[in-house]
This record gives C-alpha cells, structure tokens and sequence, in this order.
C-alpha cells in the first residue's frame, strides 16, 4: 500500500545548535520533502521552550511558501485559545491568495506552553473567557460566511477572500474533538503520537465517520526509519518524554528534565508524580514501518499519515524523512 504522507516539524533545536540554525533545518526539510512527494508540510506552535523554535506557524509557514512551489504548507496547529478566531481567519485567507492551493490551517486545542506562557498571550487581550468548542465554531463561520444571524459578530467579514476556502483540519486526541471536527465539516487529524492507544482512535474515526463520511481524515504518527532494524529501534530507545501531573489533575507532556524544573519555576500548581516514558514510536527499517502504517490503514480505513520525527540527530533525521517517503503516494508533476 502507498499513501499520502505529510511531516510535522516543531523545528528542533539540536544539543550545541541555536534557533536560527532550527529554523534553517526547517527550511531545508520543506524543499527536500517537496523533492521528495510529500503531500504536505506542517509547522508547530510552541511558546517559552528552549528546545524548539517553532512560536509562530503562520509566520513560518509564509516563509515556507516563499521558499517552494507546490508543496501544501500549513499549521499544525495554531492554538485558538489564545487568539481571535476573525484574526486566524484573515491571516490564513491573505496567504491563501498569495499562495493559491496551497495553504492548510490546522488548528490545535492545547495552549502550546506552559501557565506563565500562556498568562502572558492573553495579557491585554479580549474574549479570553471565550471557550474553545466556540471559538472553533466561529473561525469556520467567519470562513464559510455562515454566522447565524442572532450572533454578536453578524455582519463581520473576515476579508479579503481567496476564490477557494482555505482547508481547515482540527487537532486531537480524542472522539469528543473528532466529533466537533465532524460537526463543523473540518478535516480531523488524530494524533496517534500523542494518544497510541488504538481503541481510542477506533472511537474518534466512528465518530467522525458517522457525522461527516466525506471528511479527510489523517492519523499523525511518530515514526523514525533508518537503513536497519537494530539501528532505527537503538535510536529511538535513547528518547524519552516526562509526564507532569498536578494536584488539579492537569497533566503534560516535556522532553527534558530541564523543562520539569521550567514548569517548577512557572506555575503556581504542586506536581503530584512526574513520570519517564519511552517516545511512543514506530521505529524500524522502511519495509517495518510500512507493515505497521499497512496495519493501520487496513484496520481503520486511514489513507494518509502524518510524521513526526522526534530524533534530536539531525542527519539521521533527515534521512528518515528520505527513506519513509518511499511509502508515499507520486505527487503529480514530480
């Protein structure tokens, strides 16, 4: 089986490297992942980390636009609960009309950050107590020129207007989001790298499925090929993550001991138990991978993957991206 492939990049900084050197890599990713078929290229938004210098996607997906020619570009995801749904709307449809066809808006429900972090984007800012099922309703009204009448904001229009709504994928891990998603006839991309747990994503495609059968539906996926076996899982093994969980029952996700001590320093909340986990990821030679991507793709009806590569060597990374696009559909015009 071959599918359409995707890369999410949260544009790593590697140990010894600075932002500018991230974001470079960044770049070069996109134009090689162009070269070699990917259907599309996606940028995170993550605030206050010293590891990643992804803050801002639709700044960094204009750049990437600029730097190829036909590669689909877009946000994986902008986190709405920070900002005004009219304002994500007209700065996705301006860069859809600068660049026809080719601009996706993936929006993400997490706040990208920690408490501090996320204190400091709403400072100043208005309808903040606005929640998110809301805000997402909104954005697709404002794209799709359906707010109700009975709505305070009736009569804005988010302008100017590309002559091809811009695609609109929701961000999750669950069937509740699945089913907004669906609700709203947006695409959904499940995160499987964050929630592996298959009768989770069993329930989040029932839901979609139900609802909204034409949707485009993805599965994100963590994974990281290199020429063998042995070398790919040894690799992987050596990447871990630490589970945060508070006394309100809040919990997170980081990916070095340095950041625990961050959230310490940024949050008034008491930490209950910190957990160390292995990355969940399909780690292998190409042929590996692809029995595990056939897997799921018999198994739940998925026709596209995401990947995200959370290996720190950039070379090794980049050479997985090469090897696993062997699994991905010819891009027309390639």
């Amino acid at each position: 089986m071959t599918y359409k492939l995707g890369i999410l990049d949260q544009s790593p900084i590697s140990p010894g490297k600075t932002a500018g050197d991230a974001l470079r890599r960044t770049v070069e990713l996109v134009q090689k992942a162009e070269e070699w078929g990917y259907e599309r290229f996606w940028v995170s938004e993550h605030h206050q980390t010293l590891d990643l210098a992804g803050t801002s996607p639709e700044v960094l997906v204009s750049h990437l636009l600029a730097k190829t020619t036909s590669i689909k570009v877009g946000s994986g995801g902008v986190m709405l609960q920070h900002y005004s749904p009219f304002k994500v709307v007209e700065d996705f449809q301006l860069l859809s009309l600068l660049f026809p066809g080719r601009v996706e808006l993936g929006i993400g429900k997490a706040p990208g950050g920690f408490s501090l972090a996320t204190q400091a984007l709403r400072y100043g800012g208005a309808g903040s107590d606005v929640k998110f099922d809301e805000r997402f309703r909104t954005l697709h009204h404002f794209i799709h020129d359906t707010m109700p009448e009975d709505h305070e904001l009736y009569g804005a229009e988010a302008l100017p207007k590309p002559d091809e709504k811009v695609p609109v994928f929701l961000l999750g891990a669950s069937a509740n989001s699945a089913k907004l998603a669906a609700e709203q006839g947006a695409n959904f991309v499940y995160a499987h790298f964050l929630n592996s747990n298959n009768d989770f994503l069993k329930e989040a495609i029932q839901q979609y499925r139900e609802i909204y059968p034409e949707g485009k539906f993805i599965v994100a996926v963590a994974s990281f090929a290199a020429e063998t076996q042995t070398a790919a899982e040894q690799e992987a093994s050596d990447y871990k993550i630490y589970k945060i969980f508070t006394e309100s029952g809040r919990s997170m996700s980081v990916r070095t001991l340095d950041q625990v001590e961050a959230f310490r320093e940024q949050t008034d909340e008491t930490i209950t138990e910190i957990k160390e986990q292995e990355v969940e990821m399909i780690a292998g030679s190409p042929d590996f991978v692809k029995n595990e991507f056939d897997k799921l793709a018999s198994a739940f009806g998925v026709e596209e993957f995401i990947i995200h590569t959370p290996i720190l060597d950039e070379e090794k990374r980049l050479k997985s991206y090469e090897l696993l696009s062997q699994l991905a559909v010819p891009v027309l015009g390639k």
